[in-house]
């Protein structure tokens, strides 16, 4: 039976437990397992290379996004740092322009010691994109919409420059979920989750999720994945697990939330400017439209000069300044000196990524009391206002 997404989140990858009827998969808190013999295994050997509730996550994660092959890992950084692993010495990678500080500093920081270099491309051009692969570009790695200016890339349009020339593209989708885009049936060969985020959806536990569909590029992932060993842990995977039995309802309310706070922003008067690809006057929208079920809850905006950013955040009341995003509660946060410190101030002013930049998660509270939230610290950081 074909299951529709909704079903999915609660019924898909291995539903319940065969041994005891349980309705939710078990907490399987073992490092290793008996053998009932010399190379005789009942499918498992060791919790590293392979675990019943993780290897539960990752075949929902695969389902939910279209894919064939999931890998649950540690953290998002976990995950990004295992997919950079497919690539070697003398390799190059495109990759969007604002984009998550931490894709950033593993980039600048680390790979780059081994050899791989990266170019930085607005690659919502596609022109540009075009024009920045060679022989030495391995995979366009892209987030769409990006962190934290929510630039919307065309997925099926670069994922058709990409193989035209051979290469990969990764495709991060944190921001929106398979709940709104699958970025598989688009043309993507690795999506990758931040599963800290809107999967498992109330802040209390961290974790990565790598999804592919071909069967190659799946078995060097699981070589990796277990070779480097930051796999993520049976209680987690089943946190995360619990949190996309609830996403959908969720992202319905964290969607529609977002969309009325945008509005008033982008009308208030009190912004220079509204990021947010649900907003008709967005550069984006159309295609956002195209390519995926939604915006998204995630809102960065630029407050005008007439207002001290410092003394907003001082004033929230209901909304937290914190970093990450995806969760419950409504969270702030300051991407140049928060997500984004990572990134050289010359190569973030360039983007956009400003001082005056602020990042809001939409939670799924009550609307009005976010926005009289947003309005009194607007209206108590005015420069004029003691």
């Amino acid at each position: 039976m074909s299951l529709k997404t909704d079903s999915i989140l609660i019924h898909g990858g291995i539903d319940g437990d065969v041994t005891t009827g349980a309705v939710n998969i078990p907490v399987y808190q073992t490092s290793t397992y008996k053998q009932d013999g010399l190379g005789v295994t009942r499918g498992w050997e060791y919790s590293r290379t392979g675990n019943p509730t993780r290897d539960a996550l990752e075949r929902l994660i695969a389902e939910l996004e279209h894919g064939k092959y999931g890998f649950a890992f540690a953290s998002g950084l976990a995950a990004i740092n295992t997919v950079l692993s497919l690539f070697k010495s003398g390799d190059k990678l495109v990759v969007s322009d604002n984009i998550y500080g931490g894709t950033f500093r593993i980039l600048e920081n680390v790979f780059s010691n081994f050899g791989i270099a990266y170019e930085i491309v607005n690659t919502s051009d596609l022109q540009k994109v075009e024009d920045a692969i060679d022989e030495d570009v391995k995979a366009v790695f892209i987030e769409s919409p990006a962190n934290p200016l929510l630039t919307v890339t065309d997925i099926e349009a670069v994922a058709k420059i990409a193989h035209e020339h051979g290469k990969l593209l990764i495709v991060d989708n944190t921001f929106l979920t398979p709940y709104l885009q699958r970025p598989i049936t688009l043309g993507a060969d690795i999506v990758i989750h931040s599963g800290t985020k809107y999967l498992g959806g109330h802040s209390d536990t961290v974790s990565g999720l790598v999804v592919v569909k071909k069967k190659a590029l799946a078995d060097r992932l699981y070589y990796l994945q277990n070779a480097i060993g930051g796999v993520l842990a049976p209680w987690d995977s089943f946190l995360v697990i619990r949190g996309i039995k609830t996403l959908g309802v969720r992202m319905d309310r964290h969607v529609k939330n977002a969309e009325r706070i945008a509005r008033w922003l982008s009308e208030s008067g009190h912004a220079d400017r509204v990021y947010f690809p649900g907003l008709p006057e967005d550069p984006g929208y159309e295609i956002q439209k195209k390519q995926a079920d939604g915006p998204g809850a995630i809102i960065s905006f630029v407050l005008k000069d007439t207002y001290d950013y410092r003394k907003f955040f001082k004033n929230l009341k209901v909304i937290t300044l914190a970093e990450s995003l995806g969760g419950v509660e409504s969270l702030v946060c300051h991407p140049a000196t928060m997500t984004h410190a990572a990134i050289p101030e010359n190569i973030r002013r360039e983007v956009g990524i400003v001082d005056e930049l602020i990042r809001l998660s939409v939670g799924i509270e009550d609307v009005d009391d976010l926005i009289a939230d947003l309005e009194g610290a607007i209206e108590a950081s005015g420069k004029g206002v003691v």
